[in-house]
């Protein structure tokens, strides 16, 4: 069964309880007792709700949106629980498509504060919250609903950002910030670039974690994380345990 595991986790590189429980017919507690043990060898990285493979590997390929929901879910709630309460009426705030950023908008209250991005989905919560909302324009990317592509660049270079809120897959110290679609890259650079200040939401396991397409670099912004796994990160950007 722990060969049958792990060879799930080769596939995806991030697996739940529940999707190890349909590979292998066993129960969630002999799941949960089988990723202890394998977490305990350094075979792979148990996390909230699943496993993961474990730290320092280069990944080129992205998660599906639906894995990424399900996965670090107290972690992310916390991190986005913390950046919602940074925001002020005066503010004008970019927010992204990531999975962490998403939950951030849940966590917003009543403000006069005015908000941009280019995810659909996120739009739609803000406007649920009866917030002010602009949409950028561009190409809607499968997958994430994130709009994306020179249109969208376009779009964001005419705004400047008291804040912004960007979802990230990497954080190293020498790689800095990375995802893995440069156009996605692109757009998180750019609003990077035209904020006064610049929160990354990342929860642990994204520490020591490098894909394909960097954003910007490590001291270009503050890290909102539940744990940082390696105090050597504080000497070079503000990190934020929440």
């Amino acid at each position: 069964r722990a060969e049958r595991i792990l060879a799930e986790l080769a596939r995806r590189r991030a697996v739940t309880v529940t999707d190890l429980c349909q590979v292998t017919g066993a129960s969630e507690a002999t799941i949960r007792r089988d990723l202890t043990a394998l977490s305990r060898q350094g075979r792979l990285s148990k996390v909230h709700g699943g496993a993961v493979l474990p730290g320092g590997e280069f990944h080129g390929e992205e998660l599906d949106m639906e894995t990424k929901r399900r996965l670090h879910t107290e972690e992310k709630d916390r991190a986005a629980r913390y950046a919602a309460e940074l925001i002020g009426d005066d503010d004008v705030v970019f927010l992204d498509a990531g999975t962490t950023i998403l939950r951030m908008a849940e966590h917003l209250q009543a403000s006069r504060a005015l908000f941009l991005t280019n995810s659909i989905e996120c739009a739609c919560r803000l406007m649920e919250r009866n917030l002010r909302t602009h949409v950028l324009g561009g190409m809607l990317k499968a997958g994430t609903m994130a709009l994306i592509g020179a249109e969208t660049l376009s779009a964001l270079g005419r705004y400047n950002f008291t804040k912004a809120f960007l979802g990230v897959n990497g954080v190293t110290i020498s790689q800095g910030f990375t995802t893995p679609d440069p156009e996605e890259a692109a757009v998180k650079s750019l609003a990077a670039d035209r904020a006064q200040s610049v929160y990354v939401l990342a929860d642990s396991s994204k520490f020591g974690q490098v894909t394909a397409a960097v954003m910007f670099p490590i001291e270009a912004a503050c890290v909102i994380t539940d744990h940082l796994p390696d105090p050597r990160y504080r000497d070079y950007t503000d990190i934020r345990e929440v």
